[in-house]
């Protein structure tokens, strides 16, 4: 018995060497095996790869010709849209410019003919009663009031009058006590001074509705084309942004 764990003892040793080895061995076979596959692989990728990229540069070769023409045209495009985005844009400008033109132009028109308006309206009040005053026999009453004077300046400035009618209002107005005139051929006068005045601003009044409705179509028109053209700056400016993605993805 004794000898028997000598020898064991003296065996172990040398097992444990062995198996050593051939756990080594076991290890480098499966490598190389690995190493022999991944060689495999890459010399399949090597015939069939390289084809591929050969096939893929010659098919990028044939692209260019096509590509550059879409740059070309693309830059084309993108050349015609920011000219008529300049256009556009200054359309619009000259636009707007002459609403605010007709607008203040439009103002002066209207704040003159409301001051003039004004003006008439409170004649016609003047002579209306000093033709009612003289057809009731109350002349004497009539120049005694604050409306006589304004009588008299429009008799002074008038441009219709014959100078013997001027004369003869002017002589009624006066209130001389000698002056005696005879009602009918006075307020025969001032109607026809009446009728004028009415007439004038009749015309004024036609004239400044026609003013308004010619304002009115301006300023429609001009706000129609103020927004066809704004959508056409957003049209042209899109468009320019497109093709330069476009161009960068080409």
């Amino acid at each position: 018995p004794g000898t028997c764990e000598a020898v064991t003892l003296r065996v172990n040793p040398i097992r444990k060497v062995v198996n050593l080895l051939q756990q080594m061995q076991q290890k480098v076979t499966e490598e190389g095996e690995k190493e022999k596959e991944l060689y495999e692989k890459f010399m399949c990728w090597c015939k069939t790869g390289s084809g591929d990229l050969t096939a893929s540069i010659e098919a990028a070769k044939e692209k260019v010709p096509s590509v550059m023409a879409e740059i070309e045209a693309s830059e084309g495009k993108i050349a015609q849209a920011k000219e008529d985005l300049k256009a556009a844009t200054a359309e619009r400008v000259a636009a707007k410019a002459a609403m605010e033109e007709a607008t203040a132009v439009r103002e002066k028109e209207a704040e003159a003919f409301a001051k003039e308006k004004a003006e008439d309206d409170a004649n016609i009040a003047a002579m209306q009663k000093a033709i009612a005053a003289i057809e009731r026999g109350m002349a004497g009453g009539f120049l005694q009031t604050a409306t006589a004077p304004v009588l008299r300046r429009l008799v002074q400035r008038s441009d219709d009058l014959e100078d013997s009618d001027r004369q003869e209002l002017l002589a009624f107005l006066s209130g001389g006590a000698s002056y005696a005139p005879a009602s009918g051929q006075i307020t025969g006068i001032l109607k026809q001074m009446l009728e004028t005045m009415e007439k004038d601003l009749a015309e004024a009044t036609a004239q400044e509705e026609a003013a308004i409705k010619s304002y009115e179509e301006l300023m429609a028109a001009k706000t129609k084309e103020v927004e066809a053209l704004t959508a056409a700056i957003e049209s042209k400016t899109k468009l320019i942004g497109e093709l330069g993605v476009a161009i960068v993805n080409l």
